[in-house]
């Protein structure tokens, strides 16, 4: 009885730990009214400061140097700039987007995080651009992965044409795993020709991925199982 007590326990343990280590996704939503212009800068948004605009956010620990600016998304009835989701990707995530339109930012993520890095992007000119994924912060320590954007589709020539047509829509995907404590991503190459959206911290898969509570049922199961099999082995 004991030994299913403490498999118990730690079952449940494990699945604190999995909750408690669920992946972190920015969106950046909120940061301005929407629509807008465009010229407002996340720097310490998520960071327990304020963006530009003196607007704040979850604190993440997550700040930004000078050049990540918020861009406003066309939607099926808005439109003001020339980039959208065309109704696809992470839900809720359709009227802020972060683009570049002078200088390359570095984004430090404090507490670190690791297994991998994923975000939507578009880039329909193939453009060049560069992500670095850094031990240290700052670009600074060992580089732990490194990823040129491929070129995206060009909505202007069709499939956007109801959101505003568009030339940066839809969007694509991009994760990069690695291992390692990572504290900073740098982002390299030409500006004001790329816009990135959702920011995943800890996984490789856009928006996150969180444990099934069936998977974790199972893992419940399986525990109690191994108990059961410890008392039959017992009696033999």
């Amino acid at each position: 009885m004991k030994s299913l007590r403490l498999m118990i326990a730690l079952t449940f343990a494990m699945a604190a730990n999995a909750a408690s280590a669920a992946p972190i996704t920015l969106n950046f939503e909120g940061v301005v009214d929407y629509p807008h212009n465009g010229t407002v800068l996340i720097e310490d948004f998520y960071n327990g400061g304020t963006a530009s605009n003196g607007a704040s956010g979850t604190n993440f620990g997550v700040s930004f140097s000078e050049g990540a600016t918020v861009l406003c998304l066309n939607t099926s009835g808005v439109t003001c700039s020339n980039t959208s989701k065309g109704g696809s990707g992470v839900a809720g995530s359709e009227f802020g987007a972060l683009y570049f339109p002078t200088l390359n930012p570095i984004m430090n993520v404090a507490a670190g995080f690791d297994t991998g890095f994923a975000f939507a992007y578009s880039n329909p000119f193939a453009s060049n651009q560069v992500v670095n994924i850094f031990s240290g912060l700052d670009g600074t320590g060992e580089l732990l992965a490194s990823a040129v954007l491929p070129g995206t589709t060009n909505g202007a020539s069709g499939i956007c044409t109801s959101y505003g047509n568009a030339n940066y829509c839809p969007f694509a995907n991009l994760s990069l795993a690695f291992s390692g404590v990572a504290r900073s991503v740098q982002f390299a190459g030409d500006v004001n020709s790329s816009v990135f959206d959702d920011f995943t911290f800890g996984s490789t898969v856009v928006g996150g991925e969180v444990p099934e509570p069936a998977s974790l049922a199972l893992l419940g199961i399986g525990a109690l199982g191994f108990a059961g099999s410890r008392r039959a082995g017992k009696k033999k």
